[in-house]
C-alpha cells in the first residue's frame, strides 16, 4: 500500500506567520495583515514552512503586494469582483436551480519553481501509468490474468465499459486530459488526493481565475515572473488537431447543456480553444462518421472533447435513457471514425478500489516507486484488507469504492464511524461485511492550508489544488498553475464548490523572467479564413430567438412608455381614454398583464413590466432571452452578455410609482439599442449573425403589423396613429414628410409599406429575404425552398401593394403571412430531436 497523509501529521513549531513577518523592520502593514496567522497543529500549510518560518516566495509576495496603499487594494479587490459579476462568470451547485457568481479569492496560491517541478514529475507519472492501465483494461487484460488487479475490482465500476473492450482509440490515447486532487502530506511533499479521468472539469475556470487576477494586479503578476498558462492550452488543442486523420480537422466540444453545473466553463474553453460547442442532439452517426447538423447541413466531426459521462454517450450501447449522448456513437469508434477525448471507458481509474495497487503497478511498469504518493486504501473486496479495515473502524474514513458517497448511507462525503451512533456503526460492519467490494477504507486525512484574505487579516484555510496534464506528440504536458478550491470549514476533508467554498488563482513563481515564446504555429503556415466556421442547428435557433425574445421585449417596453404618455397627456378625453383602453388591451392579449387588471392603468403598466408570472412581461421576456444567451455564451461579446444581465437586474428592481414603471421601460430601451448597436459593429457577418438579425426583423415584422392593425384600423382618428407612430419610432420622419397631422393612409403606407423606412413591415421582409438569399440551399435541383418562397411572396405583395387598399383583414392576413414565416424558417433550419433528419445528401460533405 502507498503511504498515507493521515499518519505521523507531525508537530511542526506552530509559530504564526506574525513572528516572521514581525522579523522584517519596517514592514508594518505585512505584520498587521498576518500577526493572527497560526498554522494549524499537524497541519502543512503554505505560508509557513516546516520550521516555522514564512516561505521565501510568499515573503516575497507580501512585500510587492505591501507597496499598493489600502485604497488601491480594495480598488483592486472591486474590480476583481466586477469583471466576474460583469462577464457572467458563473457555476450551478447540485440541486441548485440558478446560476451562482463564481465566488474568486483575491490571493492566489504561490508555488516556487523547485516545489512545481517535483509536482509536475510525479503528474507526469501518474499520466503514464493510469494511461497503461487502460490500454490493458481494454485490451490484452493481462493485468487481472496475472493477478496484478483483481477482475472484482475492475468489474464493479459501472465506468469499466465492457462496449469498448477491444476498441483500439482513435488517436491513439485514452487520455488526452488527466488531472489530479493533490495536497500536502505531513512530510511536506504533495500527495494525490483522487485522480480525475472521466471528463476532468476545472481547466476552463483555471483559464478565467488567471484572466481576473492578472488584470486586476497587472504589475504586481508581472513582477512576480508567473509562469503563463496559455502554452499549455495551445499545446492541448494542437495535440487534439494533431489526433485527426486530415489537416484542417472539426473539433467540438461536447457538453450536457446549460442546467450543467460547469456550463460556463464550457462555454469558456470551447470559445478560446475555437472548438464548436455541441449538445447531443447536435450531432448525427451516419455510417462511420460522425456529423454535427448544421444551417448548411450535416457536417463531419473529426475529434470529441466531451464534458458529457461515458455512460450517456450512446442510448443504444450504454444507457438508454440517455438524452445526452449520440446514438451510434460507440460503433463509430470501432470504426475509427472519431476522435473522443477522453476516450469512454476511462473514468474506471477514478476508482478508489483500484487505488491500493498503483504502487505494485508503478513497479510493474516503470520499476520505480510513485513519485508522488496518495493516501492510504484499501479495498474490502479483498478479506485482508476488510479485516485491516474493519479492526481499525475508528481510525478510519470509509468511501464508496466505485463513486461519491457510501453506498447505504446520505451524502456524497465520506463516513466516519467514530462519528455514527451505535446501531449506524454495526449497519455499515455489516454492509461491509455483507458486500465489501462496494467500499474502501482510507486514512484520516486533514487538508493541508493556504492563506486568504479575509477582513483586511491573513488566515489560513484548508484547499484542494487540481493539477491538469495533456498528451501531446512530445509528450505529456502539465498546465503551470491549476484549479485550486478553498473551503471555509477549518476541519474541512474535502471541498465541493456547492458548499460554499472559493475558487483561487494558481501562481508558478519563477525567479527568473519568464519566457514569452508562444506554440502559436508561424503565420505563413496558417491557411487564411474570412469565415468563422459551421453554425451548429441549436446554436442557430438559439440565436433566431433571441432576437424575437429581445425585439418582443422592446415591443412591449415600447407600448408600456405609450401607455405611460397617454395618462399624462389625457386626463378625461374620450380619445385619450380610448387610446389608453387599446394599449392595455394589446398588453393582456399579449400576456404581460393580467384581465382582471384591465380597468387600472397603472396596474396593468407595472405587471407588463416586471410581472414574473406574466410570460409576455418585459422581465420574463428579457429573462427568455437571457437563459437563449446562456447557451450562446462562446457566441456572444462580454459586453453583449452584460447587456442582457443588466436589462434583466433593473427590470427585476422593485418600481415605487408610475414615473419609475416609465423610466425603467426607457432606460432598457436604451440598453436594447445598445445591444443591437453590438450585434450591427461586433458580430462577425456569417451565419450566425444572419439568425439573430432574423429573429429580431421576423419578430418587428410581426409586432409592427400588430400595431398597425390595433391603432390604424379603418375608423382611426389622430389620437391612435398618433400612438401608432410613436410605438414604432416614426414621428420624426411623418412630421419631416407632411405638413398635416397623422392621416390614415399617409400612416399606414410610412409603417407598414415604405421600404425605405428601418421600422416598416417592408423593410423587415426585405432584409429577411436578404438573409434567406444569404444562407446555404439544403435541397438539391434549384427549388426554391419554402421559407424563400414565403418572404418572396411577402416582398411581392408589400411592394405592390397600395396604402388605400389596406384594411383590417388584410392587415390581419399580412400577420399570419409573417407568423408562416417565422415558422418555416424554424422548421427548416432547427430540426430537433435524435431523429432529426437533413434534405442534403451526406455524400461528400466536409
Amino acid at each position: 500500500m502507498a503511504g498515507h497523509a493521515g499518519q505521523g501529521t507531525g508537530q511542526g513549531s506552530g509559530h504564526g506567520g506574525g513572528q516572521g513577518a514581525r522579523a522584517r523592520p519596517g514592514n508594518r502593514r505585512v505584520a498587521q495583515w498576518t500577526r493572527e496567522y497560526t498554522r494549524l497543529p499537524g497541519i502543512p500549510d503554505e505560508f509557513i514552512a516546516p520550521d516555522g518560518t514564512p516561505r521565501p516566495v510568499w515573503t516575497r509576495f507580501f512585500d510587492a503586494f505591501a507597496a499598493l496603499t489600502p485604497g488601491d487594494i480594495e480598488r483592486r479587490f472591486g474590480s476583481a469582483d466586477r469583471h466576474l459579476r460583469e462577464a457572467g462568470v458563473t457555476y450551478r451547485a447540485p440541486g441548485d436551480t440558478a446560476d451562482r457568481l463564481w465566488p474568486l479569492s483575491h490571493l492566489p496560491l504561490l508555488i516556487d519553481e523547485a516545489d512545481w517541478q517535483q509536482l509536475s514529475a510525479g503528474i507526469v507519472q501518474r499520466a503514464q501509468l493510469l494511461e497503461l492501465v487502460l490500454s490493458d483494461l481494454y485490451g490484452e487484460g493481462r493485468l487481472v490474468a496475472e493477478g496484478a488487479i483483481p477482475a472484482a475490482a475492475i468489474a464493479g465500476s459501472t465506468e469499466y465499459l465492457r462496449a469498448v473492450c477491444g476498441v483500439k482509440p482513435p488517436g491513439g490515447r485514452y487520455l488526452n486530459l488527466y488531472a489530479a486532487d493533490v495536497g500536502r502530506g505531513p512530510d511536506g511533499r504533495w500527495w494525490v488526493l483522487g485522480d480525475r479521468t472521466q471528463a476532468p472539469s476545472g481547466a476552463g475556470y483555471a483559464l478565467e481565475n488567471r484572466l481576473v487576477l492578472s488584470r486586476a494586479f497587472a504589475a504586481l503578476y508581472k513582477s512576480m515572473n508567473v509562469e503563463r498558462v496559455a502554452p499549455f492550452f495551445e499545446a492541448f488543442r494542437d495535440a487534439l488537431r494533431a489526433s485527426a486523420d486530415r489537416d484542417e480537422p472539426r473539433i467540438g466540444l461536447l457538453t450536457p447543456g446549460q442546467f450543467s453545473e460547469t456550463y460556463f466553463e464550457h462555454a469558456t474553453l470551447a470559445r478560446y480553444l475555437g472548438f464548436l460547442l455541441v449538445e447531443g442532439d447536435d450531432l448525427a452517426v451516419s455510417g462511420d462518421r460522425i456529423h454535427i447538423r448544421t444551417v448548411a447541413g450535416l457536417k463531419r466531426l473529426d475529434v470529441l472533447l466531451r464534458r458529457v459521462d461515458s455512460n450517456f454517450l450512446d442510448p443504444l450501447e450504454l444507457n438508454a435513457t440517455s438524452q445526452l449522448g449520440v446514438p451510434g456513437l460507440i460503433d463509430v469508434l470501432r470504426k475509427n471514425g472519431v476522435v473522443v477525448a477522453n476516450m469512454p471507458g476511462s473514468g474506471v481509474m477514478e476508482a478508489r478500489a483500484l487505488l491500493g495497487f498503483l504502487p505494485s503497478l508503478s513497479r510493474r511498469f516503470f520499476g520505480e516507486e510513485l513519485k508522488m504518493p496518495h493516501i492510504a486504501t484499501w479495498w474490502c473486496g479483498q478479506k485482508a484488507a476488510r479485516e485491516e479495515v474493519l479492526s481499525r473502524l475508528d481510525r478510519v474514513a470509509i468511501e464508496g469504492a466505485y463513486g461519491r458517497g457510501v453506498p447505504g448511507f446520505p451524502g456524497h462525503g465520506p463516513v466516519l464511524a467514530s462519528e455514527l451512533p451505535e446501531s449506524e456503526r454495526e449497519r455499515l460492519k455489516n454492509a461491509i461485511n455483507d458486500r465489501g467490494i462496494d467500499y474502501v477504507g482510507q486514512e484520516l486525512v486533514r487538508l493541508s492550508t493556504t492563506p486568504v484574505w479575509d477582513n483586511g487579516q491573513i488566515t489560513p484555510r484548508p484547499f484542494v489544488l487540481r493539477v491538469f496534464a495533456a498528451a501531446t506528440p512530445r509528450g505529456w504536458t502539465i498546465m503551470p498553475g491549476g484549479f485550486c478550491r478553498i473551503a471555509e470549514q477549518l476541519d474541512a476533508r474535502a471541498v465541493s464548490m456547492g458548499d460554499g467554498a472559493r475558487a483561487a488563482d494558481v501562481w508558478v513563481v519563477s525567479d527568473k523572467a519568464v519566457s514569452t515564446a508562444t506554440l502559436l504555429p508561424a503565420v505563413d503556415s496558417v491557411r487564411i479564413k474570412r469565415i468563422a466556421g459551421v453554425v451548429p442547428s441549436r446554436a442557430a435557433d438559439n440565436l433566431f430567438w433571441l432576437g424575437r425574445y429581445l425585439e418582443r421585449a422592446e415591443a412591449t417596453l415600447r407600448l408600456i412608455r405609450a401607455l405611460g404618455m397617454q395618462r399624462d397627456h389625457g386626463k378625461g378625453a374620450s380619445t385619450a381614454l380610448h387610446s389608453v383602453e387599446r394599449i392595455q388591451r394589446l398588453l393582456v392579449t399579449w400576456g404581460a398583464a393580467s384581465q382582471a387588471s384591465r380597468t387600472q392603468a397603472a396596474k396593468v403598466a407595472a405587471e407588463a413590466l416586471q410581472a414574473e408570472d406574466k410570460f409576455g412581461s418585459a422581465l420574463s421576456l428579457v429573462r427568455s432571452a437571457q437563459r437563449t444567451a446562456t447557451s450562446l455564451r462562446e457566441r456572444l461579446s462580454p459586453d453583449a452578455w452584460q447587456v442582457i444581465t443588466e436589462m434583466a437586474e433593473r427590470l427585476a428592481q422593485e418600481v415605487e410609482d408610475d414615473e419609475s414603471v416609465v423610466s425603467a421601460a426607457e432606460l432598457t430601451l436604451q440598453e436594447l439599442a445598445s445591444f443591437a448597436g453590438l450585434a450591427q459593429e461586433n458580430m462577425n457577418r456569417a451565419a450566425g449573425w444572419r439568425f439573430l438579425e432574423m429573429g429580431r426583423r421576423a419578430e418587428r415584422a410581426i409586432n409592427t403589423t400588430r400595431f398597425a392593425r390595433q391603432f390604424a384600423y379603418d375608423e382611426a382618428g389622430n389620437e391612435d396613429l398618433d400612438i401608432l407612430l410613436t410605438l414604432v419610432d416614426c414621428q420624426i420622419t411623418y412630421r419631416s414628410r407632411y405638413l398635416v397631422g397623422p392621416l390614415l393612409a399617409p400612416v399606414r403606407d410610412l409603417v407598414v409599406l415604405d421600404p425605405y423606412n428601418p421600422r416598416s413591415v417592408a423593410f423587415q421582409v426585405t432584409a429577411l429575404n436578404d438573409h434567406i438569399a444569404g444562407l446555404p440551399t439544403l435541397k438539391e435541383g434549384g427549388l426554391i425552398e419554402r421559407p424563400q418562397r414565403l418572404a418572396v411572396a411577402l416582398q411581392a405583395t408589400l411592394t405592390t401593394a397600395e396604402a388605400t387598399s389596406l384594411d383590417t383583414k388584410t392587415l390581419f392576413a399580412l400577420e399570419q403571412d409573417l407568423l408562416n414565416l417565422a415558422d418555416a424558417i424554424g422548421s427548416h433550419y432547427f430540426p430537433h430531436g435524435p431523429n432529426a433528419s437533413r434534405p442534403e445528401k451526406l455524400t461528400g460533405l466536409a
